[in-house]
C-alpha cells in the first residue's frame, strides 16, 4: 500500500480516480483547490464525500493566481459560459492558462511533504484536443520533471489517460459508485445546465452505458 495524493475537485472524472486509488489498497490524501472557478460548488461536493469516506482532505485558496491568468470563462463573471460539445470552437474560452501544471505542482510539494510517493489526476482522452495540459505528451514531460525536483521522486499517476469519458464511467460503475455525489456543470447553480459543454459530455457518457444521470437538470 502506497501514500498517495489525488487531485480531487469534485467532478466524475476525479471521483472515480479517488475511488480507483482507494480499491487499490493506497493510503489517500484528498487535495482540491479553488483557483476562482464559477463551478465552486464542486468543492462543496468534494468535502462531503471526503467526510463519507473519512478520507484527509485540504482545499487550497489559490484565487490570487486570477491576477495573473485570465481571460477564461471558467472564472470570468463577465464571459458566459459557451454552450455546445467541446469540439466546437467556442469551448477554448474554458482553458485555464498552465493550470494543470500549477496544481501538479502544488500537489507534488504537498507529496513530498508528507511522504507520499504519487500525485493522481483525472486527464483523460476526451480533454487532449481542447486541454493542451491533458494531452500524453504533458504528463510524460511533467512526470519527468517531478522526478527529479525533489530528492524524493514522486510519481504522477494518470490512470485514465487513454480512455474517454464514458470509459471512465464504466469503470466506475463497474466499482458500484454513486454519480449523484459528483458535480460536473461549469454553471454553479443549483442544477447542471445540460448544455455546456461538462454537461454534454456528461451525458453523452451516461447514454452510451445505457445508464440514467443521477444529477437534475435545468433542460
Amino acid at each position: 500500500m502506497a501514500k498517495v495524493v489525488v487531485i480531487y475537485s469534485g467532478g466524475m472524472d476525479s471521483f472515480t480516480v479517488l475511488h480507483r486509488a482507494l480499491r487499490d489498497g493506497h493510503e489517500v490524501y484528498g487535495l482540491s483547490f479553488n483557483y476562482g472557478q464559477r463551478h465552486v460548488k464542486e468543492l462543496e461536493v468534494a468535502r462531503k464525500v471526503t467526510n463519507a469516506l473519512n478520507v484527509p482532505h485540504k482545499v487550497v485558496d489559490i484565487t490570487a493566481i486570477n491576477e495573473l491568468i485570465a481571460n477564461s470563462s471558467l472564472t470570468s463573471n463577465t464571459t458566459d459560459i459557451p454552450e455546445g460539445h467541446y469540439e466546437e470552437a467556442s469551448m477554448q474560452s474554458t482553458v485555464v492558462p498552465n493550470r494543470n501544471m500549477i496544481l501538479l505542482s502544488l500537489a507534488i510539494g504537498y507529496a513530498v511533504s508528507i511522504g507520499a510517493e504519487a500525485v493522481y489526476y483525472g486527464a483523460h482522452s476526451g480533454d487532449h484536443a481542447i486541454y493542451p495540459d491533458c494531452r500524453p505528451e504533458f504528463v510524460q514531460r511533467m512526470n519527468e520533471v517531478s522526478k527529479i525536483a525533489n530528492y524524493e521522486p514522486v510519481e504522477i499517476a494518470v490512470p485514465y489517460l487513454a480512455n474517454d469519458k464514458a470509459e471512465i464511467l464504466r469503470d466506475g460503475l463497474a466499482m458500484g459508485l454513486d454519480y449523484s455525489n459528483t458535480w460536473t456543470c461549469y454553471n454553479g447553480r443549483e442544477k447542471a445546465c445540460g448544455k455546456c459543454g461538462a454537461c454534454v459530455e456528461r451525458l453523452e457518457a451516461f447514454a452510451a452505458n445505457n445508464a440514467t444521470d443521477p444529477l437534475s437538470y435545468e433542460s
